[in-house]
């Protein structure tokens, strides 16, 4: 199909064009080369072919083309391009192109193909109608900017084409247009036909049916509409004659239903009236008049079906036409004229169309376009007065867009302007017309004729409330009345304000009301009121304009009557009839005095000004009026009235303020009134005051109106004061409020609130809409009284030294906890009806909401409703945990109890209202952003709960998922809505780049993604709500893939994730941007729990690799360096680390992480699977070059590039800020211990509250007492702000760098190590690797911060990946390379040990890399130099070197002990290739020696003690350390050390040789045995009782057991290893001492003696004598190794005798017979 015509281009069109008007646009030139791209399709528009024969057959024929390709279609195709055809009118051809169109929209909606055509049809045009009525209306608009304005005036050129064409083109598209209208109204008339036909004959009809008659009527009203104003902008424009007036007037009297059809016409209409009948519209006033002729005559020729609209029509043009003659000239300008007479006819014309109904028909249009989210009662009330005998509207005409409306009330507002201009002479005839009959029928009339008062002509009322509609919600046009004070419009208020009835007085009140919005406005209309009349007295008279002084006069007067007079003697004053003679004289006064409250309530809102005179005058006395004014006998609406003027000279109060106007209406509530003196009291005992509160609260729950504006005031009451700095540390009112006669605090207003209104709604309020309002306001209450409280103080008075009792604004933490709303607020969100009303609240009609504005009370009333459920979830912990106990302990006397014991959690009310989880995902894909981010954070809380998500329960498991939330929309057939609301949430938009995070995209992705990723990581293992909407099939405790789903064909949400990171930019010009950044974190977040979980590995990561996931990403890496633009600075930036550049970088690193894990996991999965296709593409990427499928070579940043992180230095010291004010507060109960990734995070709002309670606590105890002091305290408190962000942020970039350096030091690991390369291959390879390692080891190491022992340990690994010894490495041209690049890096690590405070652990790293190289290139064999320049290298490392060494050889932890001593080892052993002295005269210094020979002594005694887990790791420390003796003495020097260390005295204590084997062992052997055959914990502490020690010892020693493997043999095993290990050192001694060395040789004979017993035992063992029974060259393979060493231990036993002589002088010196 189009490419530019299709729906998507569409949309994305007018996207642009509403991103333009919000001012949001910012690729201007993209916009206008969209219009360009599109102006065939606003040409074709309006042409739509209808349904042809030709078509049909060529349909039939099986083969047609569309857009230049042929499709063969079968008949089932066919058939349903004809049965869409017909529905359209449409020709068949095109009704086929539709509906190939839609199939894959189909499969998306989950509709059939031809709804789905049907609805992009409709859709597609509604898209061009509206994009081109905005075209059209930016091209008009004056204030838009010159350049824009002219390109779009060139493309509306072209589209009308009267750029190049006859100016008559523009006419030809007008009627068009009218055509189309025109067609569009026959439309409807057929489809409502249609309707009533099929209910006619009965025949069912399917909801999918009905759905598509109700979108196809509301779409096509769009059209109407939209096609409306392009006219209307079509007259403006200038594009049309005065012919297409003519047609339209030869329209319009066809139109016979007064629904949405004719409104639609009104802007057109009232533009033609202005176009054609104003003279400043560049028409001649010949033209003028001869239309005026035709409209003139055709009033009576040719009347209208709706008269009423016709009179409008009539009305409109002679308040135009009328400026042809304000200037009165010599003679008439047309020959034969009379322009005195033709006055008198427009005069009386216009009066006649008033009779007709042209006010009434003015005043409905423009009462039913405002806003449906706007209730005004009053105001309607007073319409509805004025209105009482026009027909009504239908509802439908209500349905009005926002542009539409404006547009409307431009033209209205035109006709205003020009009527008060041009015919004021008529206006003053309305007047004088109007008082004259009310003087007759207040004056003359006989009381039975009263109610003729209704017949009297308020066209002058109507008037005024027409310019209300008009100029309300629209500042700028209301401007006009107050800029010029001699202008037509200000001299217009100032007539009208004089000499006014009272039905009048409402009227201008509600006039002036909707003129005066807005802070300057509203401050000239006070000022316009502040007249010099005076405050009277006696009977009302009013002053000669409306004045302050005459609205309190008559205030206050019917307050006094209130005052003085019981209300059961009085009743009602009524709109119509006549009141008490002691009352207010006219019928009409309480629409007068509720219209004075309502311009009282509105100017005090609007202005400051007027708010701070209202409260500082000393003579009205506003607050007790009003409050006297909300008696139960004043008429509902009034009282209404009075209570939400109250509320409205609250606006940006003060705490003061609300303090004050608590205690003024806690007393009007508790205070008998006059009015409530008749009124029974309840039956219980009570105090007088707590009856009459009672009395007050079900006084006020009577009405909608009543109990609507007192939750207002309450709401308004507990919100948060202008002057209130956020801490919420105090009570939103007096702490003793009520305390004279019950309990102090709000408690019965909450209960007021909660029992009387939110769980039972007054029975009188039956309409939906206020039902709504007031659950709305109710819900706006709680929200507000959960949001106040600071459940942080209750924290930080349990944690931190601050006292906080002292410190906040309550006079303690108990009294806070107690009285605060929060508490009763919770409690009734426990109570059973209380919870069913809110979750009704947020369980609406889908299509309703769908269908609603943002501001319309159902959508406002499911918001408050969620709100309010986060808010719950959020603080019940607090509530149940802290707060509930405390209350019922210290409450005392009578408390209604309201919550529902049985409920722990908000969580159990969920669990019996699952269909809340529904609506939430439903509610997530309407395109309300407000609307989605709260419902998705709910449903994240909810999925997350592993509360609700229990298996099924035994009645449900017919449901084919194991889990609760996810059988639930199974079951409702919601789940593949949810899912595709989703996937068209997360689809990536080009669009969002213009826009960025305040693109509404932008945002529902960022939600999106946040809920898939936080249920996912809460419930890892067990299939959840994210697993079912990414596209999973949850069956029990697993997941799968339905064979047929969307999962399986690669149109999963799943796969919208994978597109969306694979596609979605890291930001615009160059720069990585924190917007963009952080939904592909997000995204990647998700895409690494699917991989990591055991649950959903398997299948990730086969889907990841069928998308070739990995290549795409890393072609996609990019290298950061110090300059990289992150979000507008680089890293060099002095400011970097202190704004949000450094959570750029973040992000960023925490995506290059996530993959280089995966790059692991991938690597290790083909290597595991044995792919080796894969496994090359994966190290041919990893290595820099990307193979695609086709074969094409792709370069991308290897690997060994990706450590560039490293190069980047953001981690400068920070300096903690110095204050006096702030060094005592302990900010570590701020730390977060419970963030796994930067550790233990500063929570920046728990050090927020922190200050701000010193603040407090310092301000109190008055040391703030100078305006400098507190300014230089709030600085000190900014730095430390600033200082613990900058700490926050480098701490969580430190924690991201270290576990990408991990993620990356294990991918080059397992990339070196699987490569099948020869060993020159597999060194170059190291050595790259050590070229980019060591410049950062080095530079971390001096450091000795984490990252070096991550880069020790690769550096460890890769040693160990090549063999340095190799004879193909020495072959190879790498070789001198090599040798040089691993000398150096031994010098480095010889540095990096002797760091002071470094780090055990990488010291530990660091012995093993020097542990390598020793071992692997300095031998005997090698160069002589290198093993010089070893020497050298360890000397000049000095003394310190080791002594560091031999610290940790000796007192290290771990495995460092053993490490350090095998460093020692190797140290030692190229010294002595080298015949150097160094490290024996080192290691003699510190007397190392000593310590090694000493340990000998204990060996014994630390295995017995050792746990049994311990053992191997000890036996590998003693092999090491005996290694190193062993190397010393095999140099005379260093055997002389070691004998003189006291060798065989050490062996000796020991008694290590002093076991006979064959005798029994068990004290020695039990704990190297314990390990081999009891492996359970159990048996692993050295509390294993003595018989059982017993037991064990006997059945060694017997040398039976019933394993199939004797136990014993690997225990005998390490004995004898240990053995020889010492015989081994005793051998090198004797040895290198030589035989001239007589003392060494005593002391060997004397150990021979001293173990003949074992010598023998081993000798025997060696022929095999005694148990076994088999000589060790019988040996099975089992015991190889025990054999090894007998036959060493026998070698060594007897060099000793050899050396020592022991046989030739055994007999008659050491064995005597």
């Amino acid at each position: 199909m189009e490419a530019e015509g299709g729906l998507e281009s569409l949309r994305a069109l007018h996207q642009d064009l509403v991103a333009l008007e919000d001012g949001q646009l910012r690729n201007i030139d993209k916009l206008c080369n969209e219009l360009k791209a599109h102006v065939e399709a606003f040409k074709n528009l309006l042409d739509r072919p209808t349904r042809s024969d030709t078509s049909r057959k060529k349909l039939e024929s099986g083969t047609i083309q569309i857009d230049e390709s042929d499709y063969a279609v079968n008949k089932e195709f066919q058939e349903s391009s004809i049965q869409l055809a017909d529905a359209l009118d449409l020709d068949e051809l095109r009704a086929a192109e539709l509906l190939l169109d839609a199939q894959g929209d189909a499969e998306l909606l989950g509709r059939s193909t031809i709804i789905s055509a049907v609805i992009n049809y409709h859709e597609k045009r509604q898209f061009l109608l509206e994009s081109l009525r905005m075209l059209f209306r930016n091209a008009e608009n004056p204030d838009s900017e010159e350049v824009l304005r002219h390109k779009q005036l060139e493309i509306v050129g072209d589209i009308l084409e009267v750029k190049d064409g006859p100016a008559r083109n523009g006419s030809l598209f007008t009627r068009k247009c009218f055509k189309a209208m025109a067609d569009i109204e026959r439309w409807i008339q057929d489809l409502a036909e249609r309707y009533q036909g099929t209910l006619a004959l009965g025949q069912s009809m399917t909801t999918e049916y009905d759905e598509i008659m109700a979108f196809q009527q509301s779409s096509l009203a769009q059209q109407h509409e939209s096609l409306g104003a392009i006219v209307t902008y079509l007259v403006k424009g200038s594009y049309t004659n005065i012919e297409d007036f003519f047609q339209l007037l030869q329209h319009l009297p066809t139109i016979e239903r007064w629904n949405h059809i004719p409104v639609h016409y009104v802007p057109a209409i009232a533009a033609f009236t202005s176009q054609y009948g104003s003279p400043d519209n560049g028409g001649s006033l010949r033209e003028a008049r001869m239309l005026h002729k035709r409209i003139m005559d055709g009033r009576d020729s040719s009347p209208w079906a709706l008269r009423n609209l016709q009179a409008a029509m009539v009305s409109w043009w002679l308040a135009e036409y009328s400026g042809w003659y304000l200037e009165q000239r010599l003679g008439s300008p047309v020959q034969g004229a009379d322009l005195e007479a033709e006055a008198r006819a427009r005069s009386d014309a216009f009066l006649q169309a008033l009779k007709d109904g042209a006010f009434h028909c003015t005043l409905s249009i423009c009462s039913l376009v405002y806003p449906d989210d706007i209730h005004d009662p009053a105001r309607n009330g007073l319409t509805d007065y004025l209105l009482r005998d026009t027909p009504p509207l239908p509802t439908e005409a209500m349905e009005t867009n926002a542009l539409f409306r404006d547009l409307l009330l431009e033209q209205i507002e035109s006709f205003i302007n020009s009527f008060i201009s041009n015919m004021p002479d008529t206006l003053r005839q309305f007047q004088v017309s109007e008082d004259d009959q009310r003087k007759k029928i207040l004056g003359g009339i006989p009381s039975q004729a009263r109610s003729t008062l209704y017949d009297q002509d308020l066209d002058l009322e109507r008037f005024f409330v027409i310019i209300a509609y008009t100029f309300d919600q629209r500042t700028e046009a209301a401007e006009a009345f107050w800029e010029d004070p001699d202008s037509n419009l200000y001299g217009f208020l100032q007539w009208a304000s004089k000499r006014q009835s009272t039905p009048r007085v409402g009227a201008f009140c509600e006039m002036l009301r909707s003129i005066s919005r807005g802070e300057e406005c509203a401050t000239a209309a006070h000022k316009f009121l502040l007249d010099q009349g005076s405050t009277k007295t006696a009977r009302i008279r009013r002053s000669s304009s409306l004045n302050w002084s005459q609205i309190f006069s008559e205030l206050n007067l019917y307050a006094a009557k209130i005052r003085e007079t019981p209300g059961s003697s009085r009743p009602p004053i009524r709109y119509g009839g006549k009141a008490n003679a002691g009352d207010i004289d006219e019928p009409e006064s309480a629409l007068m005095l509720e219209c004075y409250l309502r311009l009282m309530a509105h100017i005090s809102r609007e202005s400051s000004e007027a708010r701070s005179w209202l409260w500082t005058h000393e003579t009205f006395r506003s607050l007790e009026m009003l409050f006297t004014l909300a008696d139960a006998s004043v008429p509902p609406r009034l009282q209404a009235c009075a209570i939400a003027t109250v509320a409205a000279m609250l606006t940006n109060k003060t705490v003061e303020t609300s303090l004050f106007v608590w205690s003024a209406m806690d007393q009007w509530a508790s205070s008998p009134s006059p009015s409530m003196q008749a009124i029974s009291r309840p039956g219980k005992p009570m105090t007088p005051m707590i009856c009459m509160e009672e009395v007050t609260f079900e006084a006020l729950s009577k009405t909608f109106d009543q109990a609507n504006e007192f939750i207002n005031l309450l709401h308004t009451l507990v919100s948060p004061g202008a002057d209130e700095i956020g801490l919420h540390d105090a009570l939103p009112f007096p702490e003793q409020l009520g305390s004279s006669y019950r309990m102090p605090g709000i408690e019965p207003y909450i209960d007021f609130a909660f029992g009387k209104i939110f769980a039972a709604k007054p029975p009188v309020v039956e309409d939906p809409v206020q039902s709504r309002l007031l659950t709305n306001n109710v819900l706006n209450l709680a929200t507000t009284c959960l949001s106040i409280f600071n459940e942080n103080l209750v924290i930080l008075a349990n944690r931190s030294t601050i006292a906080v009792d002292t410190a906040i604004e309550a006079s303690s933490l108990d009294a806070y906890a107690r009285l605060h709303p929060f508490s009763r607020v919770m409690e009734w969100m426990s109570n059973d009806g209380v919870l069913a009303v809110l979750f009704a609240a947020s369980n609406q009609d889908l299509n309703v909401v769908a269908a609603a504005s943002p501001n319309s009370p159902i959508v406002l009333t499911v918001l408050r409703s969620i709100e309010v459920m986060n808010r719950i979830l959020d603080l019940q912990s607090t509530y149940f945990e802290i707060l509930r106990p405390l209350v019922k302990l210290q409450t005392t006397g009578h408390r209604h109890p309201v919550l529902n014991p049985t409920l722990a959690s908000f969580e159990d009310s969920v669990a019996t209202n699952l269909d809340l989880v529904v609506n939430l995902g439903l509610y997530s894909g309407l395109g309300n952003q407000e609307l989605a981010i709260k419902s998705l954070k709910l449903l994240e809380r909810l999925s997350s709960s592993r509360r609700l998500n229990v298996s099924l329960t035994p009645v449900s498991r017919q449901l084919p998922s194991g889990n609760r939330l996810v059988g639930v929309l199974e079951q409702h057939g919601d789940l593949e809505r949810v899912r595709t609301s989703f996937i068209l949430g997360l689809q990536y938009d080009d669009r969002e780049l213009d826009l960025g995070p305040g693109a509404p995209g932008w945002t529902i992705k960022s939600v999106m993604l946040n809920f898939l990723s936080h249920c996912l990581a809460a419930l890892p293992d067990r299939p959840n709500l994210a697993h079912a909407i990414l596209g999973f099939a949850c069956t029990g405790a697993t997941l799968s893939i339905e064979p047929d789903g969307a999962f399986a064909k690669g149109a999963s949400l799943f796969h919208s994730i994978v597109r969306m990171v694979a596609d979605y930019p890291d930001g615009l010009d160059n720069a990585i941007q924190l917007w963009s950044s952080s939904i592909r974190q997000k995204a990647m977040r998700v895409l690494s729990i699917l991989r990591t979980s055991p649950l959903s590995s398997v299948l990730a990561m086969t889907e990841l690799r069928a998308a070739d996931f990995l290549f795409a990403m890393f072609l996609r890496q990019a290298v950061i360096t110090p300059d990289t633009n992150l979000d507008g600075l680089s890293i060099r930036d002095e400011t970097f680390i202190q704004t949000d550049s450094a959570l750029v970088l973040e992000q960023y690193l925490d995506q290059r992480c996530t993959l280089l894990e995966y790059a692991s996991s991938e690597l290790r999965i083909v290597a595991v699977e044995g792919a080796p296709t894969q496994k090359a593409r994966i190290l041919s990427t990893l290595f820099g070059s990307t193979t695609m499928l086709d074969g094409t070579q792709l370069p991308n940043v290897p690997v060994f590039e990706l450590l560039d992180f490293l190069s980047a230095d953001f981690s400068a010291p920070v300096l903690s800020p110095v204050s006096n004010l702030f060094t005592d507060l302990d900010f570590t109960v701020a730390l977060d211990p419970h963030d796994v990734t930067t550790g233990e995070a500063t929570q920046l709002h728990l050090v927020e509250q922190l200050l701000a309670l010193k603040l407090n606590e310092v301000r109190k105890s008055g040391y703030l007492e100078n305006a400098q002091d507190q300014e230089n305290a709030l600085l000190d408190a900014e730095a430390f702000m600033a200082f613990f962000r900058t700490q926050k942020n480098l701490r969580s970039l430190e924690g991201v760098r270290l576990r990408t350096l991990k993620a990356w030091s294990n991918l080059l690991a397992l990339a070196i190590g699987h490569c099948e390369l020869d060993q020159g291959g597999r060194a170059s390879l190291v050595l790259q690797a050590l070229q980019t390692v060591m410049p950062k080891l080095e530079r971390y190491a001096i450091e000795s911060s984490p990252e070096a022992l991550v880069l020790a340990k690769l550096v460890q690994t890769l040693f160990f990946q090549v063999d340095l010894k190799s004879s193909a490495l020495d072959q190879t041209k790498v070789a001198d390379l090599a040798d040089d690049r691993f000398f150096n890096i031994f010098r480095t690590s010889l540095r990096a040990i002797n760091v002071p405070e470094g780090d055990i652990n990488l010291r530990e790293a660091l012995y093993n890399i020097c542990f390598r190289y020793l071992t692997s290139i300095a031998d005997p064999s090698g160069s002589k130099s290198r093993q010089h320049n070893i020497s050298q290298t360890v000397k000049t490392s000095g003394k310190k070197t080791i002594d560091i060494i031999c610290d940790d050889a000796y007192g290290g932890s771990g495995t460092c002990r053993a490490s350090a001593v095998l460093f020692l080892d190797a140290l030692t052993a190229t010294a002595v290739i080298e015949k150097s002295s160094y490290m024996i005269d080192s290691l003699a210094r510190t007397n190392f020696i000593v310590v090694l020979v000493e340990a000998i002594r204990d060996v014994p005694n630390e295995l017995r003690d050792a746990e049994p887990q311990d053992i191997p790791l000890l036996l590998s420390y003693y092999n090491s350390k005996l290694s190193l003796l062993l190397t010393l003495s095999q140099t005379r020097p260093g055997a002389t050390q070691v004998i003189n260390a006291g060798l065989f005295q050490t062996i000796r204590d020991s008694g290590l040789f002093s076991v006979d084997p064959d005798l029994g062992i068990c004290t020695f052997f039990l704990p190297l045995l314990i390990p081999v055959l009891f492996p359970l914990p159990t048996l692993l502490n050295r509390s294993t009782p003595t018989s059982l020690r017993c037991h064990l010892c006997t059945w060694i020693n017997s040398g039976k057991s019933t394993a199939t493997a004797d136990p014993t043999s690997a225990a005998v095993s390490k004995y004898y290893a240990l053995l020889l290990a010492v015989i081994r050192v005793i051998a090198a001694v004797l040895v290198s001492r030589g035989p001239q060395n007589q003392q060494t040789i005593e002391q060997t004979k004397q150990f021979l003696a001293e173990n003949r017993t074992l010598v023998v035992s081993v000798f025997k063992r060696q022929a095999g004598i005694g148990i076994g029974g088999a000589s060790v060259s019988a040996l099975g393979e089992d015991d190889s190794t025990m054999g090894r060493v007998v036959e060493e231990l026998v070698e060594l036993f007897v060099l000793l005798m050899t050396r020592t002589e022991f046989i030739d002088v055994s007999k008659s010196t050491y064995f005597p017979l």
